[in-house]
């Protein structure tokens, strides 16, 4: 079956520059930027573009099309017609770069990063596995993941987070990491050297529908909680991301001056989470906020 492809358009902060996000991977394994119609000769999608009058730059990454225009017009008067425009090509099934055949594919390489969690356990890859983050508590959530059904396949998978280029594995205590580590990481590897997606485009859109706060998402919040979520997102989920979690800002309650988060991937339930709740990242936004913030609580242990 053809894949049906979608697009959520989604501002950058350069106003001269619009996303438009797809709901499939277009590029795996490389981005590209055109600036002219010469340099888009490998992809056809490009020079479609360049043939608009408005159109400065085209960048093609894993799965969005960015595109730069000049000052001539605005993107309310352009926006939604060159959504249109990308869906009716991409659902033709014509190539957005059309790869050189005398090319060798990108071999895909897995490596394994251990967590403060120890029963966590890092995946990374040299690749974007998935466009977005994805948690799986159970084999039924993952009905429309065939990596994460992949993994739970195998006894002793208890959970599943996926971020970007990793892939974080939760295991139940009856197996030792250097029994399973080896057969884990090969499993991964060949699952991602077929090409198939991570995760199905529905459960993608889905995702993006009910998007965790982040910079982009925090019109309906009160200042407060906007300046809550501009710290999470620059000062700490950087740090967790890099031990194969994350944390999501849940809410905050003006009374109590408490910060609900939710922690996820290797953060959630790890033996050192409530140290670094309590002297990371309380004390940073203590320190960042004065006596707005009492507490910090994640709300799932």
């Amino acid at each position: 079956m053809s894949k049906e492809y979608h697009i959520t358009i989604i501002p950058t902060n350069n106003p001269n520059i619009m996303k438009f996000e797809t709901n499939h991977f277009i590029s795996p394994d490389k981005n590209y930027e055109f600036q002219n119609i010469d340099q888009a000769k490998e992809s056809p999608l490009a020079q479609q573009l360049f043939h608009l009058p408005f159109v400065k730059t085209v960048y093609v990454s894993s799965n969005f099309i960015g595109i730069e225009k000049y000052d001539i017009v605005g993107w309310e008067d352009i926006k939604d017609s060159l959504a249109q425009q990308l869906v009716e090509y991409l659902n033709t099934g014509a190539p957005v770069v059309a790869l050189d055949p005398n090319k060798v594919p990108q071999a895909v390489t897995i490596y394994a990063e251990s967590t403060p969690n120890p029963s966590v356990m890092k995946y990374v890859a040299n690749k974007l596995i998935v466009p977005a983050l994805f948690e799986f508590k159970n084999i039924d959530e993952a009905k429309d993941a065939p990596l994460a059904k992949e993994l739970f396949l195998m006894p002793f998978v208890k959970e599943v987070f996926m971020d970007q280029n990793y892939i974080s594995v939760t295991k139940y205590d009856v197996a030792e990491w250097e029994e399973i580590n080896h057969e884990l990481r090969e499993k991964i590897r060949n699952f991602l050297m077929t090409g198939q997606e991570a995760v199905g485009a529905n459960t993608v859109q889905k995702e993006k529908e009910k998007a965790p706060t982040t910079l982009l998402h925090t019109e309906n919040l009160d200042d407060t909680s906007k300046q809550i979520v501009d710290i999470l997102e620059e000062y700490v989920k950087p740090a967790v991301a890099s031990d194969g979690g994350n944390i999501m800002f849940d809410s905050y309650d003006e009374e109590s001056k408490t910060v609900n988060v939710i922690l996820q991937g290797a953060c959630s339930g790890c033996p050192s989470s409530t140290f670094t709740l309590k002297n990371g990242i309380e004390n940073m936004l203590k320190n960042m906020m004065g006596d707005k913030i009492a507490q910090v609580i994640a709300i799932n242990g």
